[in-house]
């Protein structure tokens, strides 16, 4: 390969950075829980394709980094699902909070 193709994809590699720091810092904290799901798609996505190489693997080496990309998308989506699980728990209302709304209704009349 040659040093300017190289420099190509070095400037893409480095573009894409600034773009999806851009992107993701100017998401609201509301569409967070979804695209958390969405990127828990794509990442069992890659844990698919990351089995299929290693089942596929020629070799030691092969099997050494087919291993590590099962092990990186697993440990991807399990913090994935704890992140989403620790959002939505934070829209969720504390017991404390059901009982003193349910109290007020009920002793409206008296």
């Amino acid at each position: 390969m040659s040093t300017t193709g190289i420099l190509e994809f070095l400037t893409i590699f480095v573009l894409a950075i600034f773009v999806g720091n851009e992107v993701v810092a100017r998401v609201p904290s509301i569409l967070h829980t979804p695209l958390m799901s969405g990127s828990n798609a794509i990442h069992g996505i890659v844990l698919v394709g990351a089995m299929i190489v290693m089942g596929t693997a020629n070799g030691t080496g092969q099997l050494i980094l087919g291993f590590f990309g099962v092990l990186l998308a697993t440990l991807n989506i399990v913090g994935g699902f704890t992140v989403t699980d620790r959002m939505l728990e934070m829209f969720k209302a504390k017991p404390a909070d059901k009982a003193s709304a349910g109290e007020g209704s009920k002793g409206g009349g008296h």
